[in-house]
Formats: structure tokens, C-alpha cells, sequence
């Protein structure tokens, strides 16, 4: 049973994918996933969502199939690096490790094919909210949850009335000044880091909001003239998007579910009960299947950790809590 198309990247990158939460769009990202092949993939940060798994744990079926896919990709020889946001920023204390094929990194450097050179960060950094108010930026995280569940209802009832669908975050986003001018200036953040560190351009994540725009800079200290590139790779809780290099070196927003509904999927895919957790198990375009069981998330201790100190140790595997196996959901 293997897909008729794969599409190849050079680069992909994915971000804020908030693995553990309700939102999470997990059954779409791992059909994306599945139907792309890229020299290196790009995780920039919010993969997992610790805040939301430490109030309560929820890792159903394709959440699981999500990690399987990341860690496929890395048994190709793609090169796999994540980058942790602030969603899950106790990954950061494992900086340079590599587990499964993954490798942890607070920032990266990635040129491109056409020889640009590209900054590579989550962007919580530049975030003043989140740097100097982490309790309102949960606090923030915690509404903006429940705004996807009022709008996941609403947009059931548009979709009977034959209406398109209608994202009410990015509605509001676009509408409301303060946010508008929040959006400006972490860009605007971005853009000066990537400048002051000699970089062509930067790619983050953070917002939810895929954006990629080229800026003017002129230096009045120097005779030339260049362009900066801005990058965001969006979310896959609303938008679904991801940012590709091709074999060029050009670079664009892909929409994942059209890009999903594009492809000529073979029929025993389309036509399977996707929320069959044994489907999940089993169904998979690689010849072999050796691990191809449902993972649990705490199961990602890194080799190297074994070699540091105790509390060190304590502290990783008790990231998710201390919650038995499951493949479901359930309240702590």
C-alpha cells in the first residue's frame, strides 16, 4: 500500500505543532509528513506542548504517529534538527544531544542552496510577553485554546450552512491594533537580530502566523544595499502550514492539507477509518516495520542523559509527569 507521489525538499520546516493538546492538527501534519521526503527537516519549536501535558495528559493515537514520522525521516538520513520553543523549553537543557536521529539545538545556521544564509530560532526570545510576563503569556496559551474549541464549533455550523471556513484568532489578529502592532515588532526584533549576526534572512515560528516578506536593508555604513528575508513558518493548530527550500534554493509557504489533497493518495488510505488507533499501527509506506509500534513521548530520553547527573535525569523524564503509558487521553 504505498502513496503514488512523494514530494522532495531540500529543507522543510515545521513549527508549533503543540503535540499534546487538543488543537494540535495531528492527523493532517502526519499525512504531510508522510508524503514529503527533504534532505533536512526543520522542528522549530513548540513540537510538544509540556504546558498543556503537565495540566493534563492527552496523547491520543495520532500524536504518536506524528513522532513516527519525524523519527522515519531521520532513519532515511534526513537530517533532523529541533529547535525548542517556550512550549517546550525544558528540551533546551539538552542542547547539541541527539536522540533517535534528532538533534537538539537552542539555534541553528541552514544555507541555502543559492548560498543565503538563514538565522533559525523559535523566536520566543524576542517575545517581550513571554520574556518578561510568563504567567500572562500561559494565561494567554490557556484562552487561546478554548478560542480554537469555540471556533472548531462555529466553523461545523458555517460548514452547514455551506460557509467557508473562518479562522476567528486570525480574524482578530488581523483587526485589532494592538496585536497587529505586536506581530510588526517581533518581526521587526527578528530582522535586527538577524542583521547584527550578519545573516541573509530568519526563520521562526512562535506566532502562528506563516509570513514571508523581504526587507530593504540599508546600511549607511556601508556602499551596497541588501535584502533581508523574513520567514514564519506558521502552525499546525489552525493555518497548516510549513515553510520548503527546493533544490534552487527557493523558498515558499506550503499549505499542507492542500498540499495533502493535491497528492493522488492511494484509495486504501483515503477510504480507512483514520481514528483507528491499529490502522495507525500498521499502516505505513516503508517496507519495513520494525518500529512501527505506538511510541509514549516520555520514551525520547536521550542516550546522553544517561551519562548525567541524577537530578538532571529526574527532571527530563518527569516533563510529561509521571503517567503510565497510554496511547489514549486521561486526566491526571
Amino acid at each position: 500500500m504505498k502513496p503514488q507521489h512523494k514530494l522532495h525538499y531540500r529543507t522543510v520546516w515545521i513549527s508549533d505543532t503543540h503535540l499534546g493538546s487538543k488543537g494540535c492538527r495531528a492527523e493532517e501534519l502526519s499525512k504531510f509528513l508522510k508524503h514529503i521526503r527533504c534532505d533536512t527537516l526543520y522542528l522549530v519549536g513548540d513540537i510538544l506542548d509540556l504546558w498543556r501535558l503537565r495540566q493534563k495528559w492527552y496523547w491520543p493515537a495520532h500524536h504518536n504517529a506524528v513522532i513516527r514520522r519525524i523519527l522515519k525521516h531521520a532513519k532515511r538520513d534526513t537530517r533532523v534538527i529541533y529547535i525548542p520553543g517556550n512550549h517546550d523549553d525544558a528540551a533546551r537543557q539538552y542542547h547539541n544531544l541527539d536522540f533517535g536521529g534528532v538533534k537538539i539545538l537552542r539555534h541553528d545556521e541552514h544555507t541555502t542552496a543559492d548560498g543565503k544564509r538563514l538565522f533559525i530560532c523559535h523566536g520566543d526570545q524576542y517575545d517581550l510577553v513571554v520574556k518578561h510576563s510568563p504567567l500572562l503569556s500561559k494565561f494567554g496559551s490557556f484562552a487561546y485554546e478554548w478560542l480554537l474549541v469555540f471556533n472548531r464549533l462555529y466553523n461545523q455550523g458555517r460548514a452547514l450552512l455551506g460557509m467557508p471556513y473562518l479562522s476567528m484568532s486570525q480574524a482578530i489578529k488581523g483587526k485589532v491594533k494592538r496585536a497587529c502592532t505586536f506581530i510588526s515588532r517581533f518581526e521587526e526584533h527578528l530582522i535586527s537580530e538577524a542583521r547584527k549576526r550578519g545573516y541573509d534572512g530568519v526563520v521562526c515560528g512562535h506566532i502562528h502566523k506563516a509570513e514571508q516578506r523581504t526587507i530593504k536593508d540599508d546600511n549607511p555604513n556601508k556602499k551596497t544595499s541588501r535584502e533581508l528575508t523574513y520567514l514564519n513558518c506558521g502552525d499546525w493548530v489552525e493555518s497548516c502550514t510549513a515553510l520548503v527550500e527546493h533544490t534552487n534554493g527557493r523558498i515558499e509557504i506550503v499549505d499542507g492539507i492542500g498540499l495533502i489533497n493535491d497528492l493522488n493518495l492511494d484509495e486504501s488510505y483515503k477510504m480507512a477509518d483514520h481514528h483507528d488507533p491499529e490502522f495507525l499501527e500498521h499502516y505505513d509506506d516503508d517496507d519495513d516495520h520494525d518500529d512501527d509500534m505506538l511510541m509514549d513521548p516520555r520514551e525520547l530520553l536521550p542516550p546522553g542523559v544517561a551519562h548525567a547527573p541524577s537530578h538532571s535525569r529526574a527532571r527530563f523524564t518527569s516533563i510529561l509527569n509521571n503517567s503510565p503509558r497510554t496511547t489514549g487521553s486521561r486526566s491526571n
